[in-house]
């Protein structure tokens, strides 16, 4: 037994004398300097990027599991691709457990990080931008974990972003925190996925703050429990100027939290103020779908003990400017389209709106807008709804700091 117990220490060792740190500096070719580092990283490994400017004209990507890609501070460490010539992303993660830290990626050509597929996946002290400010033609999403699991943003800062700035989609056990998201089309952005932790950010000078959608016809379905507490949602005041077509053109400027076909949602203890058409936004998906699982109502949703200033002065959607002269000059800080029911779902529709005043538009089906028959009250709905648990994400992970 004593022989076994020093032969696994022996190993142990051996492994992590094994480990060891890739260093990449600027000057010469840094396109094949970086994805030649990245491609010779193995488990354990670190890929150091020292400080400078890199220009470089084509994406990157990782593999291999396990490594960390550091730099030396996101104002230090830049990746640029304004010459890039691919319409990909800027560097690309299929690996699990990698942490990318401290460094900052500028105007690719299309999504700045993406991970897809990855399992403790960690993004910290990192900036995404669009150095041109807002744009059409900018790429769709910053930071952009797809399809994984274990997801941890922290200290991230994204601008410009067409799309979203800092986007979940189709992900499970999500914790994103003290994170700046600004000139962006959405500031922040959870999709079709599951155990999300939204807290401690700022989304401000976006056209709408933070967004929880679920969308038909995607390969995860039924997004569920998430919490968005102790958030600034402020100033969402850019211009929609996502690409025609994309679901985000239709979110208004000037919206805080909007929730769309969602469950189990709860909204509360954030700041949300300055913004034109409404604190927040509970709205059913209203396009045409044939995926029979899919709900398009947004349900078991809680609103409260938030802190709301002045918003909803100039609303920017349908019908928005007549319900505020109808209201004394301002639509009230959380709109509700109503819509309790649709063919072919049983589901009840639970709600428990504390914020008010709240105004329910009482729609009879989704985007029926010209049938409104808005009805404002103090608050709406006395269902109690249990607060989705806390994300846990495993302790190697959660013990990551900038």
């Amino acid at each position: 037994m004593r022989t076994l117990v020093i032969a696994g220490a022996a190993l142990l060792l051996a492994g992590q004398a094994q480990a060891k740190t890739l260093g990449v500096a600027p000057g010469g070719d840094v396109q094949e300097k970086l994805q030649t580092a990245l491609l010779d990283a193995r488990p354990g490994d670190t890929v150091a990027i020292a400080a400078g400017r890199y220009e470089l004209t084509d994406g990157l990507s990782l593999d291999v599991a396990g490594v960390t890609v550091k730099g030396a501070g996101p104002a230090a460490t830049i990746l640029s691709f304004k010459g890039q010539k691919s319409s990909g992303e800027g560097l690309l993660i299929t690996s699990s457990r990698v942490t990318l830290r401290d460094f900052a990626v500028e105007d690719t050509k299309g999504d700045g990080i993406k991970s897809k597929g990855a399992d403790q996946i960690s993004f910290i002290n990192l900036r995404v931008e669009w150095t041109g400010g807002p744009k059409e033609t900018n790429g769709a999403y910053g930071v952009y974990p797809v399809a994984s699991t274990n997801v941890l943003i922290d200290k991230v800062t994204v601008k410009g972003a067409s799309d979203a700035g800092i986007y979940v989609g189709q992900s499970k056990n999500i914790v994103l925190k003290r994170s700046r998201a600004e000139f962006n089309v959405a500031g922040i952005e959870i999709e079709n996925s599951m155990n999300a932790d939204v807290f401690d950010n700022v989304s401000t000078h976006n056209a709408g703050g933070i967004l929880v959608f679920d969308l038909p016809g995607l390969p995860q379905m039924g997004g569920h429990s998430t919490r968005v507490f102790r958030n600034r949602v402020v100033d969402n005041d850019t211009p929609n100027f996502a690409p025609k077509g994309n679901i985000v053109a239709g979110v208004p400027t000037g919206t805080g939290v909007m929730v769309m076909a969602n469950r189990d949602v709860h909204v509360f203890e954030n700041e949300i103020s300055g913004n034109q058409s409404s604190a927040v936004m509970l709205v059913a998906y209203r396009f045409g779908f044939t995926d029979k699982t899919y709900n398009p109502l947004p349900r078991d949703i809680v609103v409260r003990d938030n802190r709301i200033g002045r918003n909803g002065w100039d609303p920017v959607f349908e019908g928005g400017k007549v319900m505020a002269r109808a209201m004394g000059g301002a639509v009230p800080p959380i709109l509700w389209d109503g819509v309790t029911t649709f063919p072919g779902l049983s589901d009840v529709v639970r709600v428990r709106l504390s914020d008010g005043p709240v105004g329910n538009l009482r729609l009879a089906k989704p985007g029926a807008f010209d049938q409104a028959n808005p009805q404002v009250t103090p608050t709406y709905g006395d269902a109690v709804l249990a607060e989705p648990r806390p994300v846990v994400l495993p302790k190697a992970q959660a013990a990551l700091a900038p």
